[in-house]
């Protein structure tokens, strides 16, 4: 049976704390072998001291930026979809204002994997249990409103299931159904922890079929380029196409 429930009693995360120490206090006495620890970024963040002093957040986004996808100017400002530097696309980067200090900005750890393995490792020697450990974040989905939790570093567990070559109820082959089981358990946390209640671990518990010391991290979740049939915003492709048919049909640039 699937269960979900969010840790109580971690305090506030300053740098230099040590995450595992916090979260295994917390959890004393309430884990059980195979439980996956679904860890909110903000708090790995703030131990790893990835807090930017920034009177201009879009400075700090502009920082961790290395393609952008498309740009929308609004009546509040400008919202930027930008491939980061963990090849995620997100909006702002991945840069977060909210629940920090006033004139710092909190931006993603280095490597979200190599975290989630440090926390794994240390959190299974002191209880002798094997455990997982999923790091999230909030994005939003092309094609869809609202935003929901996903897996960004991951230790562990198996982020992807794949199922193809199985069968479905009647019997056909399925091709290529492959959950992201990973996105999956962060949406599932994100109900418990919500955003604003100070929780910001949460067990998982009944997944332990997808343990796997040796599971890649959450860079396998992540599309190639050469998959990706969506790398620029609409209105970017269709300048880019434009540009494109105009220089061909006027290779030497005369036209005015």
């Amino acid at each position: 049976m699937l269960s979900v429930y969010a840790a109580a009693g971690i305090p506030e995360v300053h740098p230099g704390d040590d995450l595992s120490l916090l979260i295994g206090d917390a959890l004393d006495g309430l884990l059980d072998d195979g439980d996956i620890l679904a860890v909110t970024s903000k708090i790995v963040s703030k131990a790893e001291g990835r807090i930017v002093h920034a009177a201009d957040r879009e400075q700090a986004i502009t920082d961790e930026t290395v393609r952008v996808v498309a740009t929308r100017s609004h009546p509040g400002g400008v919202t930027r979809i930008v491939e980061n530097r963990l090849g995620m696309v997100a909006a702002a980067a991945g840069v977060d204002s909210s629940n920090t200090a006033a004139g710092t900005v909190l931006v993603l750890p280095l490597d979200p994997d190599a975290s989630a393995r440090a926390l794994r490792l240390a959190l299974e020697e002191r209880f002798g249990l094997r455990l997982g450990v999923i790091i999230t974040d909030t994005l939003g989905r092309a094609w869809r409103e609202g935003q929901t939790d996903v897996a960004i570093g991951a230790s562990g567990v198996t982020l992807i299931e794949d199922l193809r070559g199985t069968h479905d109820s009647h019997g056909r082959t399925l091709d290529v159904t492959s959950p992201a089981v990973g996105d999956e358990i962060a949406a599932a946390a994100d109900l418990v922890k919500g955003k604003a209640g100070g929780l910001p671990v949460a067990v998982v518990r009944g997944l332990g079929r997808l343990l796997d010391a040796d599971a890649p991290g959450a860079r396998v979740l992540i599309r190639p380029a050469r998959n990706d049939m969506f790398r620029l915003g609409t209105d970017e492709a269709w300048q880019r196409g434009f540009d494109a048919g105009r220089a061909a049909a006027d290779p030497h640039g005369t036209t005015p």
